[in-house]
């Protein structure tokens, strides 16, 4: 099985990549398109140009991988993809041969989070506009809803959130999900010294978050606009 998870940015996705890791039957690859997406809009991130000089940009070649035969002679092939870097120039016919899954993450703990990394984020930049667009595609492909799971209930009982995942991808539930080493992974992307320094540290999944985050009115009127396509998705999750 070839899972595709489709996140935002600062949306637990690199700890859940982890879990999948763990099992020890899946193979994972972080962020397939991140160096497509920085060649094809130009647009300026932390480590831009060494991303876009280490990792594969062809949008065409990253397609027939993510659709090819699972790495590492593994059963799972676990594809942490960001609904941002899906650009409406990139073909999306390969979606269709994977299993299709939507993380979320409430708005103002993703803005809160991404604009400690970097400063001034937009809409675009959160990927919520996306995820639901991705969304409604992969429902007009197969007729149904897709899956979708919320961050916030992983983090308040991981395991019980990860069994429900597990059995609606028709998979067993292993126990190492629930735990990985702390410190750097061999398949992180090279981006990982910039973005993934408290899930390095960690073991696990983190408590549950507390009340959501104060913040200034230009973040906030970003968190409003966001919330539809959040509230949207929310409707369909396990």
């Amino acid at each position: 099985m070839k899972i595709a998870m489709w996140s935002g940015p600062r949306n637990l996705s690199t700890a859940l990549m982890y879990a999948f890791a763990a099992r020890g039957d899946c193979a994972v690859w972080d962020e397939p398109f991140y160096a497509a997406y920085l060649r094809a809009t130009g647009i300026d991130h932390p480590m831009r140009d060494k991303i876009v000089e280490v990792h594969e940009d062809d949008p065409a070649l990253i397609a027939a991988a993510c659709m090819g035969p699972v790495p590492q002679d593994k059963t799972l092939f676990y594809q942490k993809h960001m609904t941002v870097h899906m650009i409406p120039d990139f073909d999306r016919q390969f979606m269709r041969s994977l299993t299709n899954v939507f993380l979320i993450r409430h708005p103002a703990r993703v803005v809160a989070s991404y604009a400690k990394k970097r400063e001034g984020p937009t809409l675009a930049d959160i990927g919520f506009v996306q995820q639901a667009e991705l969304f409604d595609q992969v429902a007009g492909w197969t007729g149904e809803a897709p899956l979708v799971i919320d961050s916030a209930d992983i983090r308040a009982n991981p395991g019980g959130a990860l069994e429900r995942l597990c059995s609606a991808l028709t998979i067993p539930f292993d126990d190492n999900m629930l735990h990985w080493p702390a410190g750097p992974k061999p398949y992180d992307g090279i981006w990982a010294s910039h973005w993934y320094g408290a899930v390095h540290r960690s073991t696990g999944f983190e408590e549950p978050e507390g009340d959501l985050p104060d913040l200034p009115p230009e973040y906030q009127a970003i968190v409003d606009e966001a919330l539809p396509f959040y509230e949207k998705l929310t409707a369909h999750k396990l």
